[in-house]
């Protein structure tokens, strides 16, 4: 396996397997510690990929990127609006979107 490959996969444990209600419905307001678990979740299995200073910044975007802020965002510039019926399901597709740029530019980095 690539690290790129290695990085989706443990990506995708960590949002998808080890996250549970309360990150998820916490994570996106940075006072919250949900958010700061869940992103050093992704930090710690990131280090199976990474050195560690990549590790902590894949974990650090990763909890930035969580805010929804940057999905809304960018839906706004793009489509004009970040309303809509489909609103959710954009943005969490938007969301994985981002986080696999970042894993692309630590692998391009780490390289």
């Amino acid at each position: 396996m690539t690290p790129f490959s290695v990085a989706v996969l443990l990506h995708l444990v960590a949002d998808w397997v080890l996250q549970n209600d309360w990150m998820a419905l916490n994570k996106s307001d940075l006072r919250h510690p949900a958010g700061w678990v869940h992103g050093a979740i992704h930090a710690v299995l990131m280090l199976f990929v990474f050195p560690p200073f990549i590790a902590l910044v894949v974990g650090l975007t990763h909890i930035l990127i969580d805010t929804r802020a940057p999905a809304t965002a960018w839906m706004r510039f793009y489509k004009g609006k970040a309303e809509g019926p489909y609103k959710t399901h954009v943005a969490v597709w938007l969301d994985q979107v981002f986080h696999m740029i970042v894993l692309t530019i630590a692998v391009m980095v780490m390289t």
